[in-house]
């Protein structure tokens, strides 16, 4: 008896494998069927932005740049202003949420925590993609193998609005210059970035030797990282400084296929100690003015260096502007526009003016740079660089100007 039911029971399960082994094959033979999708079943949506124009939820963006031009510090600051609900730097407010971080070349404790704190970030909602535990064994994170454990934890914290790769050529496992494997690397971080509604932004630098070409172009790697992105930024810096000596840099939006393709702002970087933890220094940016026009024509400024070949010798130079300003201060824009006409480059000019010890000199609130001599310090600013060229006139003239006494008191006479 007992033998008869082991058989009928082993004869059961034989049964069992087969009809599944059967089906799966027959699952194998059916033709593969592709899902339609008719338009009229789909309403249309607007862009969700987190900040209008540049960060979109569920899109993948790019900011590039050369080695120096603070792309990590740039982009602490957006992430402080997602995690504090603040001002975007064209004023607009953002929606407050979480943020999350995979560095792959700073560290969160001495590095990125104290760019974060000095850009007045809510620490308590950033968050940074450590180790993978496995058993007692640690290993570093792998979007090809550990996205489905990143997606649980993100839903999770709840509220992500920017995801942060840097540098974005950390989620490729292959070769970074072959499209396929680009494209293979990064799409699990773009599903992860649509299925949670948050914007990926990922971090690269622009390649050596490329300047003047389309900004996209300049990416380091597969141009796919460039096609993938439906946004991309990148930040440069002026190779002279501004007029009123600080270097200028700027942050221009070089692509979008889905809203304005030009602009930006320039913006400086501010090193500072944080006030509650004393001998820690980090830095932050911080946003300028508006600036218009496309990112390759404002880029081929930023790289512009000339030199004394391009403009006259910087002996020539330098007597041009102890000519000019002899006879007082004269604004930094009749300056620039004189020395076109003479044809010396901007860069001559610069190198002439530091030569000199010619100081920049800001006129009042709404005013102007100026520059001037070292011993001007209270002569009367000319309008243009022809008052400098005005000879002195007798009393009995109809032009009169005024002179400065010896006691730095101006006069009529």
């Amino acid at each position: 008896m007992a033998n008869g039911a082991i058989e009928r029971g082993a004869s059961f399960l034989d049964d069992v494998a087969a009809k599944r082994i059967a089906d799966a094959m027959d699952a194998q033979a059916q033709p593969s069927e592709v899902g339609l999708i008719c338009a009229t079943d789909l309403k249309p949506e607007a862009i969700s932005w987190l900040w209008g124009g540049w960060l979109a939820a569920g899109k993948m963006h790019v900011l590039g740049g050369a080695p120096g031009t603070g792309k990590t510090t740039i982009s602490m600051g957006l992430a402080a202003t997602v995690t504090t609900g603040g001002r975007w730097p064209d004023g607009t407010r953002a929606t407050a949420g979480n943020v999350l971080i995979w560095s792959g070349e700073d560290d969160p404790a001495d590095t990125l925590i104290p760019r974060l704190a000095l850009s007045g970030a809510d620490l308590s909602r950033a968050y940074f993609i450590a180790d993978i535990r496995e058993g007692n064994e640690r290993r570093s994170f792998d979007p090809a193998r550990d996205m489905e454990a990143l997606r649980r934890k993100v839903a999770d914290i709840g509220g992500v609005r920017l995801l942060i790769v840097d540098p974005v050529v950390s989620a490729i496992a292959g070769d970074s210059h072959k499209n396929a494997e680009v494209r293979r690397g990064l799409q699990p971080l773009v599903d992860l970035a649509s299925s949670m509604r948050c914007a990926l932004l990922g971090i690269t630098h622009f390649s050596k030797g490329t300047g003047g070409r389309d900004p996209v172009e300049r990416l380091t790697g597969s141009l796919a990282f460039g096609a993938l992105a439906r946004v991309v930024m990148v930040a440069a810096k002026h190779q002279t400084e501004g007029e009123d000596g600080r270097t200028v840099r700027l942050f221009c939006r070089a692509k979008s296929n889905i809203g304005p393709d030009d602009g930006g702002f320039e913006y400086d970087l501010h090193q500072a100690e944080l006030d509650a933890h004393p001998g820690v220094f980090a830095s932050s940016v911080l946003w300028g003015d508006a600036v218009e026009g496309a990112a390759r024509e404002l880029l081929a400024t930023a790289d512009a260096t000339g030199d004394d070949s391009e403009g006259g010798t910087l002996a020539d130079a330098k007597r041009f502007l102890a000519d000019l300003l002899a006879d007082g201060p004269i604004p930094a824009k009749a300056i620039r526009a004189d020395a076109d006409g003479a044809g010396y480059s901007w860069a001559t000019i610069r190198r002439a003016k530091e030569a000199l010890h010619i100081e920049p000199v800001k006129q009042g609130m709404k005013g102007g740079w100026v520059w001037r001599m070292p011993w001007q310090e209270s002569a009367k600013v000319l309008k243009n660089s022809e008052d400098a060229q005005q000879k002195e006139v007798s009393t009995f003239e109809e032009s009169e100007h005024l002179q400065t006494l010896s006691d730095g008191v101006e006069v009529e006479i």
